[in-house]
């Protein structure tokens, strides 16, 4: 279906057969694109890199996919090289894309072309150019966040942003005329999958801004329905499009992923399964896909039999063994085999992957570096001793590894670095727990809490913290909020274990202590929202929204503020939807 010139065997045509043989058929580069799609889900990243390259500047398609690869590449190494090399490659796609966009108004010769019932190649092209265009905007957009760290940089990438939600919505309404009118050819389908994929994920996550972002972002055009957004990418990942393994993956690290970190932690577990299960069966060993069935198994942590591991590790260690070229996937795995083994209080097993991800990723140096010494801290000083660490040491290491994104401090690494700055002292007032603390900020007692033995060991732990800070004859100036921090984690254990009578005493205690905390200020608007979670729980609607107001309305500028926004927005929501039981 390439068209190929011949042109050894017929000289007095060599002219016309080159140009001829600088075109593909518009049909065979999206069969091209999906090949290598699956290749990148059979783990044969280069060769789908080697399919696509030759055609990359002919073919939008190619163009896409192979910058595609490129910028998840660069992403995931997050090293210098990597970020030019897919920058470059971007511009070139862009430029590609334009070529085969219309020179007038998009949205007018679109709906012109729905009107005449007639969608020759050419005018195809001209609707695939603008979807291939506006994911490429966005990648470009996401690229330029990470490259610069100045506000320059920030605005070009959010007008990038926006001129690519535009795009999508023009083309949403080219789809909505001409439904019924082209809906049978499968460039039609296509570009109806890429429409859905762009509006459901801008809809789906434009909806976990917190209201006072999304009021601003509404004035500049931008909206954000959650319910629509989702039903959009269902339709997307239920279609025969090539990217409908996008969207089911959007869908999935929605579920798995952005419901536990920015939300209460109830992602659809049953949806996710279901889109995973049949490309189970089409990429048995692709580590894509591997990855999000052992994440599944994580937060699915049922309750078994005591001390039964976490059935989610065999899968994490398939994933690693499943392929060598991509090293970055084996780093997702090590973070996540470190909080398996840290929910299990597996400190040894834990710390080997902390330390894994030190040497290898260049993520966030910071945050591993913090998470190793504070694994550490939760081991015997003899166990210390035989990994050859100085823990000490480890703490005084994280500020000067801080990094910046899009011009700003990441709010995690300035949580390190808050936390670490005892240690610069001749005499370091030592952290407690900092192990557990790390575990809540990565909303981790919300998979812990499914499974009653590993709480209950998690409680025993937190409660030796409290009998040694009860017991402290010299408490320091932080033994205020040491306390505090142990109250709350301990609320935490007693609500999944359903004492909340209990649980509530831990959390009150903690808003009573509120005027002698001295650095850990963000304890207490989290805990006002833990609260409100565990009224919300005992059914008193009233109650849970007047404390998760409170923790929204009343506090400023401390740690990790931005991430108690977002869990706020969506209790919020999930609070509109609950029946009214007045205790």
């Amino acid at each position: 279906r390439i068209v190929h010139s011949g042109g050894d065997r017929n000289q007095t045509s060599t002219s016309k057969c080159s140009e001829v043989a600088s075109k593909m058929d518009f049909q065979t580069s999206i069969e091209e694109c999906s090949m290598a799609l699956n290749l990148v889900l059979n783990n044969k990243f280069s060769e789908a890199l080697d399919l696509l390259k030759p055609w990359s500047k002919d073919s939008m398609y190619h163009a896409l996919g192979y910058s595609s690869i490129l910028v998840m590449q660069a992403a995931m190494t997050f090293e210098h090289k990597d970020i030019q090399t897919a920058m470059a490659t971007i511009k070139e796609a862009l430029h590609t894309c334009q070529r085969f966009r219309k020179r007038n108004s998009m949205v007018e010769s679109l709906s012109s072309l729905v009107s005449k019932q007639s969608c020759d190649s050419l005018k195809a092209e001209e609707m695939h150019a603008e979807i291939c265009y506006a994911e490429c905007l966005l990648q470009k957009a996401t690229l330029t966040f990470v490259q610069d760290e100045n506000m320059i940089s920030f605005i070009k990438g959010g007008i990038k942003i926006r001129t690519s939600y535009q795009i999508y919505k023009d083309c949403q309404h080219v789809l909505n005329m001409s439904q019924g009118v082209d809906g049978e050819t499968d460039t039609f389908t296509q570009f109806e999958g890429g429409v859905k994929l762009g509006i459901g994920s801008f809809n789906l996550m434009l909806s976990l801004l917190p209201a006072r972002i999304l009021r601003l972002l509404e004035f500049i055009g931008f909206s954000g329905n959650r319910e629509f957004g989702l039903a959009q990418l269902r339709e997307g990942a239920a279609s025969h499009s090539l990217r409908a393994i996008l969207s089911a993956l959007t869908l999935l690290f929605y579920h798995t992923y952005v419901c536990l970190i920015l939300g209460t932690g109830e992602g659809n577990l049953v949806e996710a399964e279901a889109l995973l299960e049949p490309y189970l069966d089409r990429f048995p060993k692709g580590s894509i896909i591997l990855f999000y069935s052992a994440r599944i198994a994580v937060l699915r942590a049922p309750l078994l039999i005591f001390h039964r591991p976490f059935s989610s590790l065999p899968s994490f260690v398939e994933c690693i063994n499943a392929q060598q070229q991509w090293k970055q996937i084996h780093h997702l795995c090590y973070w996540e085999l470190m909080w398996c083994h840290s929910f299990q209080q597996q400190w040894r097993e834990a710390y080997r992957y902390a330390d894994l991800l030190c040497k290898e990723s260049r993520w966030s140096k910071a945050i591993y570096v913090y998470q190793k010494a504070a694994i550490l801290s939760m081991m015997s000083e003899e166990e210390v001793k035989k990994t050859g660490e100085n823990v000490v040491d480890l703490f005084r290491q994280v500020e000067g590894l801080k990094q910046r994104l899009a011009g700003k401090s990441i709010p995690t690494e300035k949580f390190a670095v808050r936390k670490s700055r005892r240690y610069s002292a001749a005499n370091p007032v030592k952290l407690i727990v900092p192990a557990l603390e790390m575990m809540y900020v990565w909303n981790g007692f919300t998979i812990v809490g499914k499974r009653a033995d590993a709480t209950e060991s998690l409680l025993i732990t937190i409660e030796k913290a409290e009998e040694e800070l009860r017991a402290d004859p010299n408490p320091s100036e932080f033994h205020p909020d040491d306390q505090c921090l142990v109250q709350m984690l301990k609320g935490l254990c007693l609500k999944h274990l359903g004492r909340l009578l209990q649980a509530e005493l831990c959390f009150t205690q903690v808003l009573s202590s509120e005027k002698r905390i001295r650095y850990d200020h963000y304890l207490i608007p989290f805990t006002l929202y833990e609260l409100g979670l565990l009224y919300k729980q005992q059914g008193d609607v009233a109650k849970a929204t007047r404390y998760i107001e409170d923790a929204k309305l009343n506090y400023k500028d401390y740690s990790m503020e931005s991430r108690l926004h977002f869990r706020i927005h969506a209790a919020l929501n999930s609070l509109k939807g609950s029946p009214v039981n007045s205790p």
